[in-house]
C-alpha cells in the first residue's frame, strides 16, 4: 500500500500552484494590489482606487487633484512601504491619475 501525504492547508500550497503554472509573478503583482489599503491607511484608501500594476508601475486613480498632488509628494515613502510589506522590491513607481 502506498503511503499518502498528510493534508495541507490551501494557503500553504498556493505559491507552489502558481509556480507550477507559471503564474508566480502575476500572483505577486496581485498581492501588491491587495496591500495598498493596509500600507496607505483608511483615509487615503477611501480617496484612491488601484487600477493596475504593469512592469513595476502601480497605477492609482485619485478622487481629486489636490489629493493627487499631495500623494505625489508622498510617492517615495509609499513605494518604500509597499515593497517592505510585500517583502521584495516589486513597485518601482506609482502613477497617480
Amino acid at each position: 500500500m502506498k503511503k499518502s501525504r498528510s493534508p495541507r492547508k490551501f494557503d500553504d500550497i498556493v505559491d507552489d500552484i502558481y509556480s507550477i503554472y507559471g503564474m508566480k509573478r502575476a500572483h505577486e503583482e496581485h498581492h501588491a494590489l491587495k496591500v495598498w489599503h493596509t500600507v496607505v491607511g483608511e483615509t487615503i484608501a477611501r480617496i484612491t482606487e488601484v487600477e493596475k500594476f504593469v512592469k513595476g508601475v502601480l497605477y492609482v486613480r485619485v478622487l481629486n487633484p489636490s489629493w493627487r498632488n499631495e500623494l505625489s509628494f508622498m510617492k517615495k515613502n509609499i513605494v518604500g512601504r509597499l515593497n517592505e510589506t510585500i517583502g521584495k522590491v516589486m513597485v518601482k513607481d506609482i502613477v497617480f491619475k
